[in-house]
């Protein structure tokens, strides 16, 4: 599903509004039974005004693809989309929701976001584009994505990958992990600084992180 690729506009509200309304709308579930805590919400920590830490890199030499090579590789000039469900695939569905701030606690309108995953079974599409795809924050920073759950393959514990770039801003490569997964203490790259806060809701998994990109303003 391609989406307009017009980039939303830069102004947007004040940081006290944005922290207003993501605490308004924040879900009260518990995370997931069983699962180890995940870090507070950028959102959350910056209510007292402090100065947030950014987002760590996490770059497993995946970008961009070498030639001849195979493994679950960034491919550039993804579609512009939201959704990355595959029809017919199997998987359980999962959504992906936060904002992209700066360390100041301010909102990244316009910002990149480029997600790809392995499919239920683990693995990648390195021919085409399945279960990748990019998206622009709107103007108060939010993002969006509806996926599945990806599936795991060796040597590696369950990840999104994720490239985020403000405009005229370097790009911050990293991962996403999910809390409770037996081989988040196996894997190498593992940080547990990246762990989504994740609920289960009727066989449906609702996620959420917010990336803090290391600049101010």
């Amino acid at each position: 599903m391609t989406e307009n690729t017009d980039r939303p506009p830069q102004d947007g509200p004040t940081r006290k509004a944005l922290f207003k309304a993501a605490l308004a709308a924040a879900p009260t579930a518990a995370l997931l039974s069983g699962a180890a805590a995940a870090p507070a919400l950028a959102r959350d920590r910056a209510a007292d005004g402090t100065t947030l830490e950014p987002t760590p890199r996490c770059d497993d030499g995946d970008d961009p693809t070498p030639p001849q090579m195979e493994g679950p590789y960034f491919t550039p000039h993804s579609p512009h989309r939201r959704d990355l469900v595959v029809p017919g695939d199997p998987g359980v569905p999962l959504t992906v929701s936060g904002y992209v701030l700066t360390r100041d606690c301010r909102p990244v309108a316009g910002a990149l976001l480029d997600f790809w995953q392995a499919d239920d079974g683990g693995v990648y599409d390195n021919t085409g584009y399945d279960y990748r795809g990019h998206q622009y924050t709107t103007a108060d920073g939010a993002f969006h994505l509806t996926t599945v759950v990806p599936g795991l393959y060796p040597g590696r514990t369950r990840h999104l990958h994720v490239k985020v770039q403000a405009p005229a801003r370097p790009v911050l490569t990293t991962q996403l992990y999910f809390p409770g997964e037996p081989r988040n203490g196996t894997d190498w790259i593992f940080d547990p600084r990246l762990l989504m806060n994740v609920r289960d809701h009727w066989g449906r998994r609702a996620a959420e992180f917010d990336f803090v990109l290391n600049h101010t303003g």
